[in-house]
């Protein structure tokens, strides 16, 4: 491992953060802590098995040694030097058998370490006890982004709101120590059980209409959320591309971020009421539709599968990730996410992921909770500096925009670094590299609300699980066709 201190230099191994790649802060994969923990343990394990057979051997020379005595008599000076020999060379073995063994013990000791200090911070999370105090100091005049604090913030809800309801500092960290880290799909449960918010509550999302056509597809992770801000113009679509993936036929899934414009309780599944249904409903109604739409698609069992996913979409596209039945029916292979809370969502075990984040974007930490830092887990945080827009295209902050994310994922894609070359590989050898693939772009429509007693209904829109589909060529004016 490039981060371990040489074997010769007789200094212990140890795993190192991650440096940064210019404005990109990255966390997880093969350079994560984690990983490197994970290779530094196998790495113990197999120098003790070593060790083992080493003392094996030493035994096996002591034992030729002892041996030879009754022949020291037949030629007193090669007899001698015989015995000296394999004496000499059990003793040599015993002395790398002593060092690999301490080694051995070095790195297990590191890692002991390393959980006793795991530990302590997920117990002083709990207690409300955080911040600077209780850890890394951070460098001068470094203030946190506001990412960072919105995630600290809600993770110390609890005592938070009892600090501003005027509650004493002891008290109020005693209150967030019994309440533990937020739970926010709990909190969105709860909300959406409350009187006037009732439209929160999922309701099942069906196809509305499909078109079907031939493009140009860029498949490189900037071309792929590209390709996800596009599906945010018209409201409640989302597109599956049927690609030549490296080795054989593959899938994308592309779906939108959040829109807005229409009524809270409204039929576009991606409206504010869709960030409830990710958050806390696991996105259960909106992947049953996406199940749907490949199957419609052509997609059949087995084949591999991509979900990219900016804002609300990549919630919705994490949740793939965990998603029993569509696991159960298609290889779901590798998610991409831009601005997306998803630190509380546990992907498959042979689901990698790549999440881009922004450390002024403040929505990827409004789940208050880290992304875990695994194998097949990479964030990147853009800290590049940003440009302040005018009021009336604030919108969610410059942080949260898909096209400074879209220049993140392009950097990314030319970086040399160890993590990111091999989470964009994993891409590539899904999807391939791109060229001419099969785009077919659904509209999802969730049920109406059922109306009030005594108020006429809103004319609701019929599920389309037999629509056809038109196919059209590259450049020609694509037409939904109705369910």
């Amino acid at each position: 491992m490039a981060d371990a201190t040489p074997a010769d230099s007789g200094g212990t191994p140890r795993v190192t953060a991650q440096p940064d790649d210019g404005s990109l802060r990255i966390r997880g994969g093969v350079g994560g802590i984690s990983f490197q923990f994970e290779e530094l343990l196998a790495g113990a394990g197999a120098l003790e098995g070593l060790v083992r057979r080493l003392q094996s051997v030493q035994v096996e020379a002591d034992a030729v040694r002892r041996a030879l005595f009754p022949y020291q008599a037949d030629s007193y000076a090669s007899g001698s030097n015989a015995i000296i020999a394999v004496g000499e060379a059990g003793r040599d073995v015993g002395r790398v058998r002593s060092q690999l063994q301490r080694m051995g013990e070095d790195v297990r000791a590191s890692h002991r370490e390393y959980e006793y200090a795991e530990a302590r911070n997920s117990l002083l999370l709990r207690l409300g006890l955080h911040g600077p105090g209780y850890g890394a100091a951070p460098e001068p005049f470094a203030l946190p982004g506001v990412r960072d604090t919105v995630e600290g913030w809600i993770a110390m809800m609890p005592g938070n709101l009892a600090a501003l309801l005027g509650l004493p500092a002891p008290l109020a960290a005693v209150v967030g120590a019994l309440q533990g880290p937020t739970d926010v799909r709990r909190l969105v449960r709860d909300a959406s059980g409350a009187p006037g918010l009732a439209f929160l509550n999922p309701r099942p999302v069906n196809i509305a209409g499909r078109e079907t056509f031939t493009a140009t597809v860029d498949l490189s992770p900037a071309g792929l959320l590209r390709r996800a801000g596009a599906m945010g113009e018209p409201g409640g679509r989302i597109e599956v591309i049927e690609v030549d993936g490296a080795d054989r036929r593959s899938w994308v899934v592309i779906i939108p971020g959040t829109q807005l414009g229409g009524p809270p309780d409204g039929t576009n599944p991606f409206d504010p009421a869709g960030i409830a249904e990710a958050l806390g409903y696991d996105s259960a109604s909106t992947a049953a539709a996406i199940r749907q739409s490949l199957e419609q698609a052509g997609a059949r069992p087995g084949e591999q599968l991509v979900a990219v996913g900016y804002s609300q979409g990549g919630i919705h596209a994490m949740n793939l990730s965990k998603d029993a039945a569509l696991l159960a029916e298609y290889d779901l292979k590798f998610v991409l996410t831009a601005g997306s809370p998803v630190g509380g969502i546990s992907p498959g075990p042979d689901v990698a992921s790549l999440h881009l984040e922004h450390e002024q974007d403040w929505v990827p930490g409004a789940d208050g909770l880290v992304n875990p830092d695994t194998r097949g887990r990479v964030t990147v945080t853009l800290t590049n500096p940003l440009t302040v827009p005018p009021p009336a295209d604030f919108g969610l902050g410059p942080g949260h925009r898909l096209e400074n994310y879209a220049d993140g994922a392009t950097l990314i894609s030319a970086s040399q670094d160890t993590t990111l070359r091999d989470s964009t590989a994993a891409l590539a050898a899904v999807v391939g590299t791109g060229g001419a693939a099969t785009v077919t772009r659904f509209s999802l429509r969730r049920e109406a609300r059922p109306s009030p007693r005594g108020v006429p209904a809103l004319p609701r829109t019929r599920p389309g699980p037999g629509a056809s589909s038109g196919r059209l060529r590259e450049g020609s004016s694509p037409r939904e066709t109705p369910g």
